[in-house]
């Protein structure tokens, strides 16, 4: 099987995985030593275990959208909305892979927020979606 698409197959799995709460398959997509790098926080876990304890903890209802996967490689990025207790946070994971695991990623967040009115008129709205009002 192709590399590219053996990994597209984990990736997809993983948040999959990640949707129904099952922590174990969600992360085993992690080389043992695998980082997870939170750039906003200045957050940094590191090992498969304490990633998924720190995910395994969190309070909120949580709930996962993919909107793409891209990549080739040994580097490959998920857009995602994530949506915690019913309010959604917008999400970029780049995944560093090694050996058909992750071994680095960065997560990037980011609230959603509305468009001022100067540039509304240049703007169409995305697929699906309507522009936010500031």
């Amino acid at each position: 099987m192709d590399p590219d698409i053996r990994t597209r197959d984990a990736l997809e799995e993983h948040w999959r995985a990640s949707e129904r709460g099952d922590i174990e398959s969600e992360h085993a997509i992690y080389a043992e030593d695998a980082i997870l790098d939170h750039p906003q926080s200045g957050e940094r876990f590191r090992g498969r275990a304490t990633i998924s304890a720190q995910r395994g903890g969190h309070p909120a209802d949580r709930h996962f959208t993919v909107h793409r996967i891209v990549g080739f490689g040994d580097l490959w990025v998920s857009e995602c909305v994530i949506t915690y207790d019913g309010v959604p946070t917008y999400s970029v994971s780049v995944m560093e892979f090694a050996h058909g695991q992750v071994v680095h990623e960065t997560q990037y967040f980011a609230d959603a927020f509305g468009a001022p009115d100067w540039r509304r008129a240049l703007a169409e709205p995305m697929p699906g979606r309507n522009i936010a009002r500031d």
